[in-house]
């Protein structure tokens, strides 16, 4: 009986362990290949806000860029703060179970992304 409880917790930690990984490379291909087509902001997020990924965040002030990394950054917090610090323009999505950062240049075309667990 304790083996086979042994056995089956470490088949459940290993599915949740793949599905955890596959979920974030769901995620990084998607946004990889975003990145890749340079949209523009307004094309982004009317994509994202048609397919149910409303935009939560719009930080405008260094200010409040520091309280947008810190609230919804985690452990990706200094990524979000030194890429938002390089890119005039930062908005950031809830799309299903991740939270994505998205970068636009000056002219509102998309340079970067950093996405994180919600």
């Amino acid at each position: 009986m304790v083996v086979s409880a042994a056995l089956f917790a470490t088949a459940f930690w290993m599915g949740a362990a793949y599905f955890d990984i596959r979920r974030t490379d769901t995620h990084a291909g998607r946004l990889h290949r975003l990145l890749q087509k340079s949209p523009t902001l307004h094309q982004v997020t009317v994509g994202l806000e048609d397919e149910g990924s409303p935009l939560v965040e719009a930080p405008e002030s260094p200010e409040a860029l520091r309280a947008v990394a810190s609230k919804l950054g985690r452990q990706k917090e200094a990524e979000v703060l030194d890429k938002g610090r390089r890119w005039p323009k930062l908005r950031v999505f809830r799309a299903g179970d991740m939270v994505y950062f998205l970068y636009f240049d000056a002219d509102g075309v998309m340079r970067d992304y950093t996405f994180v667990s919600a």
